[in-house]
């Protein structure tokens, strides 16, 4: 089940009969029809459950009683679409949820009282989620939470109800529509404890922890890994002129303090500094090996 399923699910779960909520899922999700009859209203999910919470919702609210109607896609996942179906009070649904412009369309922003109460506010975005949210797998390493808009102003005062909560939501155009999105992780997170979705909040924070925990060990190992191999790099050079030396003028033409340096090098190769000097019959800092290391070479350089 993917994350964004997880959260859906449990905004049901915890869900009861809201007005707001009802209305975000209408507006962003609904679809109006005309028949000689009059308006009528479909609003689609590929969500079976959330189809029916919508059901429920319109049952109680609106006393009407939908059609629950599905059609296969024919592209390549080939989900099931639900349509929650009415064709009767369709206009007086609208003013009732104030959904309505003044053609009995929809109208393409937040109502004001929805921005400015904070629990209406709570509902609207459980709604706009459950319509048209998804959010990126927090496993992933990259943050991402999505609600699509048709409609660009819509999408700005989605933007703005959000940052209402203090939360740094942002808005992108699409040609098909735009949408809100939040990419900081403690936003999204934030966003989930104003949707009411606590165990989702905590369940992503604990894998964004293991990820990042992760990362510092992959990281820790990575430096210790580059810190051997630049040993091992400059043991072997070392080492080779050490050899040179040998083979050349000898390794007793070096000074005493030289030549047993020389020796631990080329008997213990994966030695670091310190391990050299700590071997040494006389006191000797890192510095000082490094710096006699350093004269080998340059003899060996000028052979």
């Amino acid at each position: 089940m993917s994350f964004t399923t997880t959260v859906k699910e449990e905004i049901l779960s915890t869900s009861t009969v809201d007005g707001y909520e009802l209305a975000a899922i209408i507006k962003m999700s609904g679809n109006l029809g005309l028949t000689s009859n009059g308006l009528t209203l479909s609003v689609s999910t590929e969500n079976a459950k959330v189809a029916r919470h919508i059901y429920e919702m319109l049952e109680t609210l609106c006393h009407v009683k939908p059609d629950i109607r599905y059609h296969q896609k024919t592209n390549l996942k080939k989900n099931r679409v639900y349509h929650v179906f009415i064709e009767e009070q369709v206009d007086k649904i609208l003013s009732q949820l104030q959904l309505a412009d003044s053609f009995f369309g929809f109208s393409t922003g937040i109502d004001h009282q929805i921005l400015v109460d904070d629990e209406a506010g709570r509902s609207y975005l459980r709604g706009a989620f459950l319509s048209a949210g998804t959010i990126r797998e927090p496993d992933s390493g990259k943050y991402q939470l999505e609600i699509f808009s048709i409609y660009l102003d819509h999408a700005q005062d989605l933007a703005n109800l959000m940052k209402k909560f203090l939360l740094d939501a942002k808005v992108i155009e699409r040609k098909n529509g735009a949408v809100t999105y939040l990419q900081k992780a403690d936003d999204i997170m934030d966003f989930l404890i104003v949707i009411n979705a606590m165990a989702a909040r905590e369940t992503f924070e604990e894998i964004k922890l293991m990820k990042e925990a992760r990362n510092d060990i992959n990281r820790a190992n990575n430096v210790e890994t580059a810190n051997i191999t630049r040993t091992i790099n400059a043991s072997m050079k070392i080492i080779n002129n050490i050899s040179k030396i040998k083979d050349t003028i000898g390794l007793e033409s070096l000074p005493i303090e030289l030549q047993q340096i020389a020796h631990i090098r080329v008997t213990h190769p994966e030695y670091s500094l310190q391990e050299i000097a700590d071997s040494l019959d006389f006191p000797l800092t890192k510095s000082g090996v490094n710096h006699r290391l350093r004269k080998i070479n340059k003899i060996a350089e000028e052979l």
